[in-house]
């Protein structure tokens, strides 16, 4: 049996971003139709409410487009979805470009002008450090 795959839930059509779209993604609706994929939202288990300011990181830290520091929810959230991906027995993941939370390779400097620079969201660096493969839409979409 295949081990299922952790994914984030605005790929899978939950609506949880921060601006309370969602951006669904085909493939990642069918691994959920298969019984494959597990949707996670680490900045809704980590507190945050849908909608909610944008966030970025700046300086290792979290903050809102309004000036409050997110980072404890963030660490939060990330933990938690390490911990539901280990009890699901997931060993990777599929998540949201760019996200301060999901990005992989690639971020928001946090100064709101669109600005990317490589680094990884929080979920997504704790699931690397912990030995997950992890991918964004955007590498599902080269495939």
């Amino acid at each position: 049996m295949e081990k299922p795959i952790i994914v984030s839930a605005c790929l899978a059509g939950v609506f949880c971003r921060y601006n309370g779209e969602t951006e669904s993604l085909h493939a990642v609706e069918r691994l959920l139709r298969e019984g494959r994929a597990i949707p996670f939202c680490p900045e809704v288990f980590g507190g945050l409410p849908t909608p909610r300011p944008p966030c970025e990181i700046r300086d290792g830290r979290v903050v809102d487009s309004e000036g409050n520091d997110r980072t404890e929810e963030f660490r939060r959230g990330a933990e938690e979805g390490l911990r539901l991906a280990r009890l699901a027995g997931c060993n990777e993941a599929i998540l949201k470009a760019r996200s301060p939370s999901c990005g992989t390779g690639t971020v928001y400097d946090g100064t709101f002008t669109s600005t990317r620079v490589p680094g990884n969201g929080f979920f997504a660096a704790l699931l690397l450090e912990n030995g997950f493969r992890v991918r964004t839409e955007e590498d599902l979409e080269s495939e």
